[in-house]
């Protein structure tokens, strides 16, 4: 028997850090974010894919160019929706067979790390969801701190769900706006209630 957990947030709100928490307290995490750039690999189908879609002028010495791609795909939603039919599929494959290798080496708590977790209403799919939570404004803040314009960074928060809005859809939240220690200490008190409040409810295998 194992469970599946959903772990989603907003962009710079700290959800990698508290899926490596999640990780220490013994989860197998399995990460969007990684698939993402496994699945457009030089010499990949996605790479192929993505390269037809949108030309030679975004790759850079011999893969994708995921900056300036991303710099496309956050001010031009065609381009985003072109893209995302392309990765979205190999995505969801990816991560659906790293599950199944943790479900046969039995693993009992299974995170999936899925930034856009209510924009592609997956939520069904999850009988507990955490949602990593800080104000917009810091997101904003945190991805300017990490070069980004602020132009740029308000244009990516604006893309995905409101940093609210997937709080209030949440079964646990966890406030990482303050000190990394207030954080963890969420993350082990909510980790406690999901693995021994009989949450979530166990999934046959």
């Amino acid at each position: 028997m194992a469970a599946v957990i959903g772990l989603t947030g907003g962009i710079g709100s700290g959800k990698s850090t508290v899926a490596q928490m999640l990780r220490a307290l013994g989860a197998t995490v399995i990460d969007a974010d990684e698939a993402a750039r496994a699945v457009v690999e030089p010499g990949t189908p996605g790479f192929a894919q993505v390269v037809e879609a949108f030309g030679d002028g975004y790759v850079r010495d011999g893969r994708l160019d995921r900056q300036a791609l991303a710099d496309l795909v956050f001010h031009d939603e065609a381009a985003r929706l072109r893209l995302n039919a392309i990765t979205h599929p190999l995505v969801r494959q990816w991560m659906a067979e790293r599950q199944a290798e943790a479900l046969e080496r039995g693993d009992r708590w299974i995170v999936l790390d899925v930034p856009l977790l209510f924009e592609n209403s997956l939520e069904a799919a999850f009988p507990v969801i955490v949602v990593v939570w800080t104000p917009a404004d810091l997101q904003v803040e945190r991805l300017v701190g990490r070069g980004l314009r602020a132009a740029d960074a308000r244009a990516r928060v604006a893309a995905q769900l409101p940093i609210d809005s997937k709080r209030d859809r949440a079964t646990h939240v966890i406030d990482n706006s303050g000190p990394i220690e207030a954080t963890r200490r969420q993350v082990e008190a909510t980790w406690a209630a999901i693995t021994s409040g009989g949450r979530p409810a166990p999934q046959a295998t």
